[in-house]
């Protein structure tokens, strides 16, 4: 006798999904207050836009101011839909890029510690934000709660129903 199964989908586990929502939880509060304080120059450890401009053309980009707002509200905006758990995989994406480059490009040189400027920090930032792009938000997020599954599935993995 032949027996059938059908394909687990994480996204309708519940304890992968509270662990995704914690870690949703997480990050999108790290990142709120970063872009909050980059963005309103308030909170711990607040660098302004024009600081983080500064820094930005230091490392060769073009359009520094540009690029230091950009970065700014997707982390203050990103954060805050991560913690919604919406557009999650686009979000964690554009995040894990940020994280990437900021990582590899800026923290590397100065060594592991946190305490020395090094790349602990923003390389489990970069980890954690990879490993929602390719997990998705979970079941306990927006875009289950109102839309039924995610809106840019990946792989045909959305549980969302199109019937």
């Amino acid at each position: 006798m032949s027996s059938t199964t059908t394909p687990r989908n994480p996204a309708n586990d519940r304890s992968t999904s509270i662990g995704l929502l914690l870690l949703r939880v997480a990050l999108g509060v790290v990142f709120v207050v970063t872009g909050v304080g980059k963005v309103f120059q308030v909170g711990p450890d607040a660098v302004p836009v024009a600081a983080l401009a500064g820094l930005i053309s230091g490392l060769g980009f073009p359009a520094p101011t540009a690029l230091a707002w950009f970065v700014s509200l997707l982390e203050m905006v990103g954060g805050a839909l991560l913690l919604f758990g919406f557009l999650t995989r686009f979000v964690a994406g554009l995040l894990a890029v940020d994280m990437a480059v900021a990582t590899f490009l800026y923290h590397l040189p100065n060594g592991f510690a946190v305490a020395d400027g090094g790349y602990e920090y923003t390389f489990v930032l970069l980890c954690a934000t990879a490993a929602l792009v390719f997990t998705g938000p979970g079941r306990y997020s927006l875009s289950y709660g109102v839309l039924g599954g995610e809106l840019l599935p990946v792989g045909g993995d959305s549980s969302r129903s199109h019937s």
